[in-house]
């Protein structure tokens, strides 16, 4: 394994298949917590933690201990305790060490359990790569891709607040146009064959 694939799985993750802006995956926090990027960026941040231990832990569970005894069926829910498991320890970490965004976050911290990126991530990982290292560097590039992607909407969003839309576009139709609008932008790097 090279470091140029490594890479390749970096970019595609990011920029190509965006979980957000691609694939539509994780859309839930991606609108609930993007009004201001502080709040963006530690949500970022506690899903790129999340994702790639995630992605580390539940690749290793699959091939030592889920494929060995023919336990593949399994996954989803072997995969889901890993999670909650580390959810519930950024949930403690941000309420002890950072208060302010644990109570920014609010209810989307502790559903990072049922976001379908994070899931999705662990079972794409196990489907696609044959080594821990490339699994977690898919997951840790994946998590990057969402955090750019909360990022970039909120600071899109940010912007939003000064326009002047009509009446029936006011707050959320808005904020789901320039939504779209982003993926649009971002699907110009689906082309790109990797």
């Amino acid at each position: 394994m090279s470091l140029t694939s490594l890479l390749l799985i970096a970019f595609s993750a990011i920029v190509v298949e965006n979980f957000i802006f691609s694939r539509f995956l994780g859309v839930c926090p991606f609108l609930g917590v993007s009004k201001q990027p502080a709040t963006a960026f530690g949500m970022g941040l506690a899903v790129t933690f999340v994702i790639t231990v995630s992605n580390f832990l539940t690749f290793e569970v699959n091939e030592l201990i889920l494929k060995p005894y023919g336990l593949e069926f399994l996954q989803t829910i072997a995969f889901i305790l890993i999670i909650a498991v580390l959810v519930q320890l950024i949930e403690m970490f941000f309420k002890r060490y950072i208060p302010v965004l644990y109570h920014a976050l609010g209810i989307y911290l502790p559903l990072i359990t049922t976001n379908c990126a994070v899931l999705g991530a662990a079972l794409l990982a196990v489907e696609n790569y044959s080594t821990v290292l490339e699994a977690t560097v898919f997951g840790f590039a994946s998590a990057i891709g969402f955090l750019v992607a909360l990022l970039i909407f909120a600071g899109v969003r940010e912007r939003l607040v000064f326009a002047a839309p009509p009446r029936a576009f006011e707050g959320m139709p808005l904020a789901l146009l320039a939504a779209g609008l982003c993926a649009m932008a971002f699907s110009g790097f689906s082309g790109i064959e990797l």
